[in-house]
């Protein structure tokens, strides 16, 4: 008996339908992209799990899919090893590559390696997939893509500033309305300190970040069963949960942590960012989030966080200040700054809202009918003239009934069909056939041209 065909969990095929709606994002994306100077990159699905490791936290080296060593990769290991009840420990003897589990550290790896062929700052765009071996849900897959976009090498915030621009231009381009959470994690760090847990920041900012999905009791309880002291969680409820008006917010901040530092400098740098903001004309609602974190360590500044305000769905579009990612690759002191849009979150929220446009669902313009080996040997000419006019144009390879010719161009979602035959080959005419509402008309290959256009 054959075996039923399967995919494994956490990842889909995509159908033609399906892939004409991603590529329209992808192409938006990649358009604002390019719009602000970003240039292309790609780096491998693998990298040496050296490269991975430790850079996205505990939680995060937890989802990275490892690939294990080719040949007989066993027979290379001492026997006493495997008594060893260390799993991770024993994966590094067989596994030393892993699939991408995001696109900035390849990025932090890619700088550091090709640091001589790059002009600084460097603004690179990434559009590719990464594989998290995730619990798979709504929203939440374990295979991805990721559109990036990230420039390294300058400190200035004009470069958070620019970010959250092209945050607005996408968004606007493709119809969603968000709204922008900003935060830093300086801020935060300056929170850990005041409450007296420094040396427990990355506890507090990963369980923080969980607010929106546990709740605040469960938040709490994951702070204590990290070793935060039950004072310290008291000093950090009215913090985390401050309400108001930025205006009313930023003073009580700046009491709050006057005696951190670090965290004022954080305050700092997110008023510079949010009074540069106040003057551009964005149409996407931003402001301050404490609860915002997002899980990766590797973030030392400004951190953006996205939501569509319309479909609940978590993140859409994230991303942040890192200042020395690069250091652990040999490229010490480059900081960088980068945006990451989930596309397949994105689409999810523009199918459930409807906001694909009707044309881009339409592949094929125009479908020519085959009546026969005469009849397609002229269309073939008037075909190759139409695409080289622009116009996405088709001839049906078998002259079968002309209805089944028709059910395809119905599928497909073509909206119009040119019939020639007899009369019209010796007219020099095409009669075309509106689709939708069942009217003909003949005319000249030139005003079809003009017609399409």
């Amino acid at each position: 008996m054959a075996q039923k065909p399967s995919i494994p969990k956490g990842t889909r095929d995509f159908s033609p339908a399906v892939m004409i709606k991603r590529n329209y994002i992808f192409d938006t994306i990649r358009d604002v992209f390019q719009l602000y100077g970003y240039q292309p990159i790609e780096t491998p699905a693998m990298e040496n799990l050296s490269t991975l490791l430790g850079k996205y936290g505990e939680e995060g080296d937890k989802l990275l899919f490892k690939i294990l060593n080719s040949g007989d990769f066993l027979s290379k290991i001492p026997e006493d090893e495997f008594d060893d009840n260390e799993s991770a420990r024993f994966s590094t003897l067989i596994s030393d590559k892993g699939l991408k589990y995001d696109l900035t550290v390849p990025f932090a790896r890619y700088v550091a390696q090709h640091r001589n062929e790059i002009t600084f700052p460097f603004k690179r765009y990434q559009i590719q997939t990464v594989w998290r071996a995730d619990r798979p849900q709504k929203g939440r897959y374990r295979e991805f893509y990721q559109c990036d976009a990230d420039i390294i090498g300058s400190n200035s915030l004009l470069n958070e500033i620019e970010l959250i621009q092209i945050i607005d231009e996408v968004f606007n381009r493709l119809g969603i309305e968000t709204e922008v959470k900003l935060n830093n994690r300086k801020i935060l760090a300056g929170i850990s300190e005041v409450i007296g847990e420094a040396d427990k920041i990355v506890d507090i900012t990963i369980a923080i970040d969980k607010l929106d999905k546990i709740g605040l009791e469960n938040v709490n309880k994951e702070l204590k069963d990290k070793g935060v002291s039950d004072k310290a969680i008291e000093k950090l409820q009215p913090i985390i949960l401050l309400e108001g008006l930025l205006k009313e917010k930023f003073p009580k901040l700046m009491a709050v942590l006057k005696e951190s530092e670090i965290g004022m400098k954080g305050l700092e740098e997110t008023m510079t960012i949010m009074k540069y903001l106040k003057d551009l004309e964005l149409k996407t609602k931003w402001g301050l989030d404490l609860t915002l974190a997002r899980g990766l360590n590797y973030y030392t500044g400004a951190i953006i966080e996205v939501k569509s305000k319309n479909v609940n769905i978590g993140s859409i579009c994230g991303g942040g200040r890192y200042d020395d990612l690069t250091g652990v690759f040999g490229l010490a002191d480059v900081s960088g700054v980068g945006i990451s849009f989930g596309a397949d979150r994105i689409y999810d929220v523009m199918n459930e809202l409807n906001l694909f446009p009707e044309a881009v669902q339409k592949s094929t313009q125009i479908l020519f009918v085959n009546f026969g080996d005469k009849e397609a040997k002229y269309c073939l000419s008037v075909v190759s003239k139409l695409r080289k006019s622009g116009i996405n144009s088709e001839l049906f390879p078998d002259a079968v009934k002309m209805k089944k010719q028709l059910t395809y161009a119905d599928n497909k979602h073509i909206p119009f069909v040119a019939l020639v035959g007899e009369s019209e080959m010796k007219e020099g005419h095409i009669t075309l056939k509106n689709m939708d509402t069942g009217e003909q008309k003949k005319m000249t290959v030139q005003e079809l041209i003009t017609e399409l256009s």
